[in-house]
Protein backbone atom coordinates (compact mmCIF):
# COMPACT_ATOMS: atom_id res chain seq x y z
CA UNK A 1 0.00 0.00 0.00
CA UNK A 2 1.58 3.07 -1.07
CA UNK A 3 0.65 6.60 1.17
CA UNK A 4 1.82 10.17 1.24
CA UNK A 5 3.03 11.85 4.00
CA UNK A 6 0.24 13.50 5.58
CA UNK A 7 0.48 17.23 6.38
CA UNK A 8 1.00 18.48 9.81
CA UNK A 9 2.33 21.41 12.24
CA UNK A 10 4.33 20.85 14.95
CA UNK A 11 3.46 22.82 17.84
CA UNK A 12 4.22 23.67 21.04
CA UNK A 13 2.20 24.36 24.65
CA UNK A 14 3.94 25.99 27.39
CA UNK A 15 2.38 24.61 30.93
CA UNK A 16 4.59 26.89 33.14
CA UNK A 17 7.90 28.53 32.80
CA UNK A 18 9.78 25.05 33.48
CA UNK A 19 7.71 23.03 30.86
CA UNK A 20 6.99 23.44 27.11
CA UNK A 21 5.55 20.27 25.49
CA UNK A 22 5.98 20.33 22.06
CA UNK A 23 3.51 18.23 19.69
CA UNK A 24 2.31 17.17 16.14
CA UNK A 25 -1.05 18.02 15.05
CA UNK A 26 -2.41 16.94 11.43
CA UNK A 27 -6.03 16.05 10.04
CA UNK A 28 -9.62 18.30 9.83
CA UNK A 29 -10.08 19.51 13.42
CA UNK A 30 -13.50 18.12 13.09
CA UNK A 31 -12.49 14.34 12.59
CA UNK A 32 -12.31 11.77 15.53
CA UNK A 33 -9.49 12.37 17.19
CA UNK A 34 -6.18 10.39 18.39
CA UNK A 35 -3.88 11.23 20.99
CA UNK A 36 -0.80 9.37 20.70
CA UNK A 37 1.80 8.81 23.46
CA UNK A 38 5.20 7.59 22.70
CA UNK A 39 7.01 5.37 25.53
CA UNK A 40 9.97 5.90 27.75
CA UNK A 41 12.71 6.91 26.07
CA UNK A 42 11.11 7.11 22.97
CA UNK A 43 9.52 10.74 21.12
CA UNK A 44 6.57 11.19 19.09
CA UNK A 45 8.14 10.78 15.49
CA UNK A 46 7.64 6.80 16.49
CA UNK A 47 3.90 7.25 15.06
CA UNK A 48 4.63 9.58 11.62
CA UNK A 49 4.23 6.58 9.83
CA UNK A 50 0.96 5.50 11.50
CA UNK A 51 -0.33 8.87 10.94
CA UNK A 52 -0.07 8.44 7.43
CA UNK A 53 -2.03 5.16 7.29
CA UNK A 54 -4.39 6.66 9.38
CA UNK A 55 -7.87 7.76 7.52
CA UNK A 56 -8.03 11.14 6.25
CA UNK A 57 -10.61 12.49 8.61
CA UNK A 58 -8.56 11.60 11.68
CA UNK A 59 -7.09 14.55 14.18
CA UNK A 60 -4.24 12.93 15.18
CA UNK A 61 -2.20 14.64 17.62
CA UNK A 62 1.63 13.45 18.51
CA UNK A 63 3.33 14.03 21.77
CA UNK A 64 6.22 14.68 22.87
CA UNK A 65 6.14 13.57 26.43
CA UNK A 66 8.68 16.20 28.98
CA UNK A 67 12.55 15.55 28.32
CA UNK A 68 11.39 13.49 25.85
CA UNK A 69 12.18 14.36 22.03
CA UNK A 70 11.62 18.45 21.43
CA UNK A 71 10.25 18.48 24.70
CA UNK A 72 12.22 20.31 27.59
CA UNK A 73 11.34 20.94 31.25
CA UNK A 74 13.37 21.47 34.49
CA UNK A 75 10.33 20.21 36.72
CA UNK A 76 11.34 18.00 40.02
CA UNK A 77 8.03 15.47 39.58
CA UNK A 78 8.02 13.09 36.70
CA UNK A 79 4.99 10.84 37.95
CA UNK A 80 3.07 9.65 35.06
CA UNK A 81 0.21 11.50 36.57
CA UNK A 82 2.34 14.36 36.12
CA UNK A 83 3.12 13.05 32.64
CA UNK A 84 -0.74 13.40 31.97
CA UNK A 85 -0.68 16.68 32.59
CA UNK A 86 1.60 17.33 29.52
CA UNK A 87 -0.93 15.44 27.50
CA UNK A 88 -3.92 17.04 29.08
CA UNK A 89 -2.31 20.75 28.39
CA UNK A 90 -1.95 19.66 24.57
CA UNK A 91 -5.62 18.55 24.56
CA UNK A 92 -6.36 22.25 25.93
CA UNK A 93 -4.86 23.87 23.82
CA UNK A 94 -6.59 21.98 20.79
CA UNK A 95 -9.73 22.49 22.41
CA UNK A 96 -10.66 18.97 22.14
CA UNK A 97 -13.63 17.88 22.99
CA UNK A 98 -13.44 14.01 23.25
CA UNK A 99 -10.77 11.86 21.94
CA UNK A 100 -9.07 8.75 21.85
CA UNK A 101 -5.63 8.13 23.99
CA UNK A 102 -2.99 6.21 23.18
CA UNK A 103 0.31 5.15 24.75
CA UNK A 104 2.89 2.90 24.00
CA UNK A 105 5.00 1.14 26.78
CA UNK A 106 5.41 3.66 29.31
CA UNK A 107 2.77 6.13 27.34
CA UNK A 108 0.37 3.25 27.78
CA UNK A 109 0.72 3.91 31.66
CA UNK A 110 -0.28 8.01 31.24
CA UNK A 111 -2.80 7.21 28.95
CA UNK A 112 -4.80 5.55 31.63
CA UNK A 113 -3.49 9.07 33.95
CA UNK A 114 -5.29 10.99 31.44
CA UNK A 115 -8.17 8.90 31.39
CA UNK A 116 -8.42 9.51 34.98
CA UNK A 117 -7.57 13.26 34.65
CA UNK A 118 -9.89 13.91 32.10
CA UNK A 119 -13.36 11.44 32.17
CA UNK A 120 -15.33 13.75 30.10
CA UNK A 121 -12.72 13.98 27.59
CA UNK A 122 -11.02 10.43 26.71
CA UNK A 123 -13.62 8.06 25.27
CA UNK A 124 -11.51 5.00 25.33
CA UNK A 125 -7.93 4.28 26.46
CA UNK A 126 -5.24 2.41 24.75
CA UNK A 127 -2.22 0.61 25.43
CA UNK A 128 -0.03 -0.53 23.09
CA UNK A 129 1.71 -3.06 24.45
CA UNK A 130 1.95 -2.21 27.93
CA UNK A 131 0.07 -2.34 31.48
CA UNK A 132 0.34 -6.27 30.97
CA UNK A 133 3.72 -6.59 31.59
CA UNK A 134 3.65 -7.75 35.53
CA UNK A 135 7.40 -6.85 36.94
CA UNK A 136 7.25 -3.42 35.71
CA UNK A 137 3.54 -2.06 35.60
CA UNK A 138 1.57 -3.15 38.95
CA UNK A 139 2.56 -1.91 41.84
CA UNK A 140 5.80 -3.91 43.34
CA UNK A 141 6.73 -4.05 46.91
CA UNK A 142 9.37 -2.31 48.42
CA UNK A 143 12.32 -4.75 47.85
CA UNK A 144 11.11 -5.07 44.67
CA UNK A 145 10.74 -1.42 43.55
CA UNK A 146 14.61 -0.90 45.31
CA UNK A 147 15.85 -3.96 43.22
CA UNK A 148 14.44 -2.99 39.91
CA UNK A 149 15.73 0.91 40.20
CA UNK A 150 18.95 -0.42 41.42
CA UNK A 151 19.11 -1.91 38.03
CA UNK A 152 19.22 1.49 36.16
CA UNK A 153 21.05 3.28 38.63
CA UNK A 154 24.28 1.15 38.90
CA UNK A 155 24.15 -0.18 35.24
CA UNK A 156 21.45 2.08 33.38
CA UNK A 157 22.84 0.47 29.58
CA UNK A 158 22.86 -2.66 31.16
CA UNK A 159 19.18 -2.09 32.46
CA UNK A 160 18.13 -0.44 28.97
CA UNK A 161 19.55 -3.55 27.24
CA UNK A 162 17.44 -5.86 29.60
CA UNK A 163 14.22 -4.03 28.63
CA UNK A 164 14.99 -4.51 24.60
CA UNK A 165 15.57 -7.86 25.18
CA UNK A 166 12.63 -8.61 27.74
CA UNK A 167 10.44 -6.78 24.91
CA UNK A 168 11.79 -8.61 21.47
CA UNK A 169 10.02 -11.84 20.73
CA UNK A 170 12.77 -14.77 19.52
CA UNK A 171 13.64 -13.59 15.69
CA UNK A 172 14.18 -9.91 16.44
CA UNK A 173 16.84 -9.33 14.38
CA UNK A 174 19.81 -7.73 16.77
CA UNK A 175 20.12 -4.94 14.34
CA UNK A 176 16.27 -3.88 15.22
CA UNK A 177 16.99 -4.22 19.03
CA UNK A 178 20.40 -2.75 18.50
CA UNK A 179 18.66 0.92 17.18
CA UNK A 180 15.98 0.76 19.93
CA UNK A 181 19.12 0.30 22.59
CA UNK A 182 21.15 3.01 21.50
CA UNK A 183 17.56 5.53 21.24
CA UNK A 184 16.79 4.56 24.08
CA UNK A 185 19.82 4.46 26.29
CA UNK A 186 20.62 8.29 24.97
CA UNK A 187 17.39 9.29 27.23
CA UNK A 188 17.98 13.03 28.58
CA UNK A 189 18.98 12.67 31.94
CA UNK A 190 17.90 13.31 34.85
CA UNK A 191 14.70 12.63 33.76
CA UNK A 192 15.16 9.43 31.94
CA UNK A 193 16.29 8.02 35.53
CA UNK A 194 13.00 10.07 37.35
CA UNK A 195 10.69 9.12 35.04
CA UNK A 196 11.48 5.02 35.30
CA UNK A 197 11.04 5.54 39.01
CA UNK A 198 7.87 7.18 38.35
CA UNK A 199 6.31 4.41 36.42
CA UNK A 200 8.31 1.68 38.74
CA UNK A 201 6.37 3.19 41.62
CA UNK A 202 3.32 4.22 39.79
CA UNK A 203 0.05 2.23 41.32
CA UNK A 204 -1.77 0.94 38.51
CA UNK A 205 -4.29 -0.96 40.04
CA UNK A 206 -5.36 2.06 42.10
CA UNK A 207 -5.50 4.14 38.33
CA UNK A 208 -7.43 1.73 37.18
CA UNK A 209 -10.04 1.62 39.82
CA UNK A 210 -10.57 5.14 38.73
CA UNK A 211 -10.50 5.65 35.22
CA UNK A 212 -13.89 4.59 34.10
CA UNK A 213 -13.56 4.53 30.54
CA UNK A 214 -13.13 1.27 28.16
CA UNK A 215 -9.19 0.19 28.16
CA UNK A 216 -7.98 -1.49 25.32
CA UNK A 217 -4.39 -3.39 24.98
CA UNK A 218 -2.61 -4.65 22.17
CA UNK A 219 -0.50 -6.80 23.21
CA UNK A 220 2.69 -8.86 21.01
CA UNK A 221 1.52 -12.29 21.22
CA UNK A 222 4.59 -13.84 22.57
CA UNK A 223 5.30 -11.17 25.45
CA UNK A 224 2.00 -12.01 27.00
CA UNK A 225 1.89 -13.97 30.19
CA UNK A 226 -1.05 -16.33 31.13
CA UNK A 227 -0.46 -14.83 34.46
CA UNK A 228 -1.41 -11.25 32.90
CA UNK A 229 -4.50 -12.56 31.28
CA UNK A 230 -5.18 -14.26 34.49
CA UNK A 231 -5.42 -11.09 36.59
CA UNK A 232 -6.23 -8.57 33.99
CA UNK A 233 -8.54 -9.96 31.55
CA UNK A 234 -11.54 -8.81 33.41
CA UNK A 235 -10.43 -5.58 33.60
CA UNK A 236 -9.49 -4.52 29.91
CA UNK A 237 -9.55 -6.44 26.90
CA UNK A 238 -6.23 -7.92 25.73
CA UNK A 239 -5.69 -8.70 22.10
CA UNK A 240 -3.30 -10.34 20.82
CA UNK A 241 -1.35 -8.86 18.09
CA UNK A 242 1.50 -9.90 16.07
CA UNK A 243 3.14 -6.99 13.99
CA UNK A 244 6.95 -7.19 15.65
CA UNK A 245 8.19 -6.51 18.63
CA UNK A 246 7.69 -4.70 21.64
CA UNK A 247 7.91 -1.41 19.23
CA UNK A 248 5.30 -2.50 16.85
CA UNK A 249 4.00 0.71 16.12
CA UNK A 250 7.72 1.07 14.38
CA UNK A 251 8.06 -1.86 12.18
CA UNK A 252 4.35 -2.28 11.63
CA UNK A 253 2.77 1.37 11.47
CA UNK A 254 0.11 0.16 8.39
CA UNK A 255 -1.35 -2.33 11.08
CA UNK A 256 -0.85 -0.25 14.62
CA UNK A 257 -2.92 2.29 12.16
CA UNK A 258 -5.48 -0.53 11.51
CA UNK A 259 -5.82 -1.49 15.07
CA UNK A 260 -6.51 2.23 16.15
CA UNK A 261 -8.57 3.28 13.25
CA UNK A 262 -10.58 0.19 14.60
CA UNK A 263 -11.20 1.38 18.01
CA UNK A 264 -12.54 4.34 16.98
CA UNK A 265 -14.73 2.77 14.99
CA UNK A 266 -16.17 -0.14 17.73
CA UNK A 267 -16.71 2.69 19.96
CA UNK A 268 -20.01 3.87 18.24
CA UNK A 269 -20.97 -0.24 17.63
CA UNK A 270 -20.15 -0.74 20.99
CA UNK A 271 -18.54 -4.08 19.93
CA UNK A 272 -14.58 -3.80 21.08
CA UNK A 273 -11.84 -6.83 20.59
CA UNK A 274 -10.98 -8.35 23.05
CA UNK A 275 -9.02 -11.72 24.84
CA UNK A 276 -11.69 -13.23 27.08
CA UNK A 277 -10.39 -14.09 30.39
CA UNK A 278 -10.09 -17.64 29.94
CA UNK A 279 -7.65 -16.30 27.03
CA UNK A 280 -9.16 -17.31 24.03
CA UNK A 281 -8.29 -14.63 21.37
CA UNK A 282 -10.92 -13.02 19.26
CA UNK A 283 -10.17 -10.95 16.36
CA UNK A 284 -6.81 -11.23 16.34
CA UNK A 285 -4.64 -9.22 14.09
CA UNK A 286 -1.49 -10.40 11.93
CA UNK A 287 1.27 -8.32 10.30
CA UNK A 288 0.70 -7.58 7.03
CA UNK A 289 1.28 -10.61 4.61
CA UNK A 290 1.84 -12.96 6.95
Amino acid sequence: MTTTSRPRKNLEVRRSDHTTIRYTAGGPAGGPTLALIHGWACDRGDFDAVTDHLPEDYRVLAIDLAEHGESRSTRDVWTMEEFARDVAAVLEAESVDTCVVAGHSLGGAVAVEVGRLLPATVSHVVALDALHYLSLFPALSDEQTDATLRMFHEDFAGAVRGLVEGGSPAGTSTALKDAYFEKMVAVRQPAGLRSIEGLVRWDMDAALRETKQPITVFAIRDLVTREAIDRYGDRFDIVLVDLGSHHFQVEAPEGTAKILAGVGTEQGSGNRPSLDARGRARDQVSRPGR
